[in-house]
């Protein structure tokens, strides 16, 4: 078995939040389908999550040795300030109108589709 750095073993660490952030979000707004639709806070921590930690893993790749797509990179982050952006504009609100609920939610998955068929 071989040894990771601590360098590596943070950068396993980013990612696991990552995907726990991803999670969140996701999980956040999946659960509530069937309605009444509402920005919680586990949208609103997994938003977070996914932003901080999304900086943190692009900055691991700048440090490595391999390329880094910053197109990839880029529309990633577009799609990601979209998100935090609805969430934190209708956290307050009661109900979310389905096409800000949806928004929200399809945004989050075509993030995460981005992440792995690009």
């Amino acid at each position: 078995m071989a040894t990771l750095s601590p360098m590596e073993i943070l950068h396993q660490l980013v990612l696991l939040l990552h995907f726990i952030g991803f999670a969140a979000l996701f999980g956040g707004a999946f659960t509530q389908l069937k309605g009444p639709r509402r920005v919680n806070a586990a949208m609103v921590h997994g938003a977070w999550t996914q932003l901080v930690t999304g900086l943190l893993l692009v900055a691991f790749l700048e440090m490595g040795d391999g390329d880094v797509n910053h197109m990839k990179v880029g529309v990633k982050l577009l799609v990601l300030v979209g998100i935090v952006v609805l969430v934190l504009l209708n956290k307050k609100k009661e109900v979310l109108a389905d096409g800000i609920f949806f928004g929200i939610l399809g945004l989050t998955v075509l993030n995460a589709a981005i992440a792995v068929m690009w």
